[in-house]
């Protein structure tokens, strides 16, 4: 997979691709990932970016011409074009899925009070938030967008069952788990799963998983 992210700071993705699953999925070459520097498509001395909105208002806009410029240096006709954006559709694990198959993203991250009209309605394919809530720029959504994806490709993880179980890939929360020692300053490990008896502990967290959602998210269990 080739992952193209259009951005006015390129280096802050530095630390989060080059540390663990990502950075092992780079170096195995499961996917490759470009950090673009939209002021290198500018065309003026100042390398120009923004600028006020028409009809006024406050804040600057994030100009069509150098986005246009970058991303179509970009994509190709295997390329999806997507915006990090609070009117976006909401980021679930099974858009994550979706995106993991795709073979080019190219990601445009959004800053100071958003974009030209124009690169919203003719230059992308998917506008995506991923919460309610403001961020500085979209350089946050897209690498969270690109964490949850790349973990899901093939290669990736050793134990593509540790996927499987994971929350919301069931449309579950995930059981609660529990490892050594058995017993810490008396709060013990469940009795079932010291038992060796896999159908029981097989059930257990099921139902534990059908608590736990219900608990924190009971609309997923809505129908």
């Amino acid at each position: 997979m080739q992952i193209d992210i259009v951005t006015l700071f390129p280096d802050i993705f530095f630390g989060p691709f080059s540390e663990s699953i990502i950075g092992r999925a780079i170096s195995k070459g499961i996917v490759k990932i470009n950090c673009v520097d939209l002021r290198n498509y500018t065309d003026d001395k100042h390398r120009t970016v923004d600028d006020t909105p028409y009809g006024g208002g406050p804040g600057m806009l994030m100009k069509a011409e150098p986005l246009f410029r970058a991303v179509e240096d970009c994509k190709s006709d295997d390329s999806l074009v997507i915006l990090t954006t609070p009117q976006g559709k909401p980021y679930s694990q099974k858009m994550a899925e979706e995106l993991s198959h795709k073979k080019h993203l190219v990601f445009v991250c959004g800053h100071y009070e958003g974009v030209d009209e124009r690169i919203r309605t003719n230059l992308v394919d998917q506008e995506i938030s991923i919460g309610d809530y403001i961020l500085t720029s979209g350089n946050l959504p897209a690498m969270v967008i690109v964490d949850s994806l790349v973990r899901l490709l093939p290669g990736v993880l050793g134990d593509y069952e540790s996927i499987e179980d994971e929350s919301f890939a069931s449309g579950l929360l995930e059981y609660p788990q529990y490892t050594k020692p058995a017993d810490f300053r008396e709060m013990k490990v469940p009795e079932v799963l010291l038992s060796g008896n896999h159908k029981l502990i097989k059930e257990w967290r099921q139902e534990q998983a059908l608590i736990r959602t219900g608990e924190r998210r009971p609309d997923l269990l809505k129908k």
